[in-house]
C-alpha cells in the first residue's frame, strides 16, 4: 500500500512518516488455531522507527502553526525515548535544539540513535513520575532554566490522539477497506489507543478496541486488574504509574496484562516466525493479541499494532545466560586496615579503578575507587594515611552466580562496575547463624 508521497523524491525525511503498511502474520496465528484474518501495523517503518514519529511531528507543527515554538528554540521532552527520537528527527531537520530526559533502565540503542542526532541526554533515576528526580520533575526544572525552551508534554497535548485520529485510523480503515473487528493497542501516554479508538468508532462501530497494559502499571480497568508483585517493568515504551490525561479509558472495551517474559519471547517469534523486525512492547500487543482473537471467527479481522523497531532485550541471544557461565578471574581486594595511600599504589600498580574492600571473614564491606580516593585526599575529606574506609562506597550493585547477563547488563548500563556474590550461612559460636554475602 503507497501513500500519495510514495512514487516521487521526497522533500526531506519527515514525509516518511505515516503511511506505514499493514502486513497479514501468518504462522503465529496459525499456531494458536486462529480462525480470524490476523493483521499487524507496522510502526516501525515511520522514519524515526516507531509510531511516536507521528505524535511528534503533529505537536511541533500544531505548535509552530500556534506561533508557540520557532526554529532556534530548545525543545524539552521526558520520554522512554521513542517520541524522543521523534522528536529528535523533527528537530534536526526543522533546526531546533533538542534535550531529551530519558529514564535509566531505556535501552543503550536508544540512547545512541539519540546522541547521533545530536540530542542532549539527561539520564534520571527509574522512579516515581512525581518524584523530584523523576524524568517528568526533571524537564519541567530545565523548562524554567533554560530561556526559549518548550515542553510539547506527550501526556497533556492534544495533538498526540490527534496525530492517530487523523492518520492511522483512516490508514487501518482504508488498509482494511472499512471491514476491521478487532484492534489491540499497547497504551504509553494513551494517544495511539485513544486517537485510534475514537475514529474507529465513529466509522467501524461494531470493531472492539482492546488496551495493553503491562504488569506493574495502574492504567488498566478495573482497577483490580493491576494488582501485583511487580515493580520493574523491562518492557519500554507501555505502562506508568499514573494515568496520562491524553487516555480516555472509557473507549477501550476490555484491557488485557501482559508481562515481560510473555512480551520478549514473542517479540522473537515475530522476528524469527514472520520477518518482523519489532520490539518488546510490540510482543506485548502480540501475547495479548492472541488470547483475545481466540472466539473471532473465520472471515473477521484482527488487527493489531507493531509500535517500535527490535531492541537488545528481543533479540540479544546471550541475555538468559548465567553469570556463572563467564570465565571470571580471582578478584583484586583489599583488607579495611590498608591505607588510602597504598590503595592508590595497588590500584595504579595493577591497573585497577576500583576494589572491594573484604574484611577476614570474607563480608564485602563495600568498594573504593581510585578517582573518588584521589579526590577525597585532594579536597581534604581523607587523609593518606586514613584506613580505605574512610572513603568507602557501601552502596553498590550485587549480581549472582545464578543471574542472566541481561541483568547484568542492565547494571552495567547505569553503574561503572558490579560485584559477583554468592551467599552462605555463618552460625558464630554464641549467636544464631545468619547470611553472609561472600566475594567470588
Amino acid at each position: 500500500w503507497l501513500g500519495p508521497e510514495e512514487t516521487k523524491i521526497l522533500p526531506n525525511i519527515l514525509k516518511k512518516i505515516g503511511c506505514t503498511p499493514m502486513v497479514r502474520v501468518n504462522k503465529i496465528g496459525k499456531s494458536y488455531g486462529l480462525k480470524c484474518e490476523l493483521l499487524a501495523k507496522c510502526e516501525y517503518f515511520n522514519a524515526g522507527g516507531s509510531v511516536k514519529d507521528r505524535i511528534s511531528l503533529r505537536m511541533v507543527e500544531d505548535a509552530e502553526r500556534a506561533g508557540i515554538i520557532k526554529p532556534g528554540d530548545t525543545l524539552i521532552e521526558p520520554t522512554s525515548g521513542n517520541t524522543g527520537i521523534g522528536l529528535a528527527l523533527v528537530a534536526a531537520v526543522k533546526g531546533y535544539r533538542c534535550i531529551i530526559v530519558l529514564p535509566e533502565k531505556m535501552s543503550m540503542e536508544k540512547v545512541d540513535i539519540l546522541k547521533a542526532l545530536g540530542v542532549e541526554i539527561v539520564r534520571t533515576p527509574c522512579t516515581r513520575f512525581d518524584a523530584p528526580e523523576s524524568n517528568i520533575r526533571v524537564a519541567w526544572k530545565l523548562k524554567n532554566e533554560i530561556p526559549n525552551s518548550h515542553i510539547l508534554d506527550q501526556y497533556r497535548n492534544p495533538s498526540n490522539p490527534l496525530a492517530h485520529y487523523d492518520t492511522t485510523a483512516e490508514e487501518i480503515l482504508e488498509q482494511c477497506e472499512g471491514k476491521v473487528h478487532m484492534v489491540v493497542i499497547g497504551s504509553g501516554t494513551g494517544g495511539t489507543v485513544t486517537g485510534v479508538a475514537r475514529k474507529l468508532k465513529e466509522k467501524c462501530p461494531e470493531c472492539k478496541i482492546i488496551g495493553v497494559d503491562p504488569d506493574g502499571s495502574i492504567v488498566a480497568l478495573p482497577s483490580e486488574m493491576n494488582t501485583t508483585n511487580t515493580t520493574v517493568i523491562e518492557v519500554e515504551g507501555i505502562g506508568h504509574d499514573f494515568i496520562p490525561t491524553v487516555l480516555d479509558r472509557s473507549v477501550v472495551d476490555q484491557w488485557y496484562k501482559c508481562n515481560d517474559r510473555d512480551s520478549f519471547l514473542m517479540s522473537r517469534r515475530l522476528i524469527r516466525e514472520e520477518g518482523l523486525l519489532c520490539g518488546g512492547s510490540s510482543g506485548s500487543a502480540m501475547s495479548v493479541a492472541v488470547r483475545a482473537a481466540k472466539d473471532l471467527k473465520e472471515g473477521q479481522r484482527f488487527s493489531h499494532f507493531l509500535a517500535s523497531w527490535c531492541c537488545h532485550l528481543s533479540f540479544n541471544r546471550w541475555w538468559n545466560i548465567k553469570v556463572q557461565k563467564l570465565n571470571l578471574s580471582a578478584p583484586l581486594i583489599l583488607l579495611p586496615e590498608v591505607s588510602c595511600q597504598k590503595a592508590i599504589e595497588i590500584l595504579q600498580e595493577k591497573g585497577y579503578d576500583q576494589a572491594p574492600v573484604v574484611a577476614e571473614s570474607g563480608l564485602i564491606l563495600g568498594m573504593v575507587t581510585l578517582s573518588n580516593t584521589l579526590t577525597s585526599v585532594l579536597a581534604g575529606n581523607a587523609q593518606f594515611s586514613d584506613p580505605v574506609t574512610k572513603v568507602i562506597y557501601d552502596q553498590f550493585s550485587k549480581i549472582g552466580l545464578e543471574d542472566s547477563l541481561g541483568k547484568l547488563s542492565s547494571i552495567l548500563e547505569n553503574d561503572h562496575f558490579a560485584i559477583v556474590v554468592h551467599e552462605q550461612m555463618q552460625f558464630p559460636s554464641d549467636s544464631q547463624g545468619g547470611l553472609l554475602l561472600v566475594l567470588i
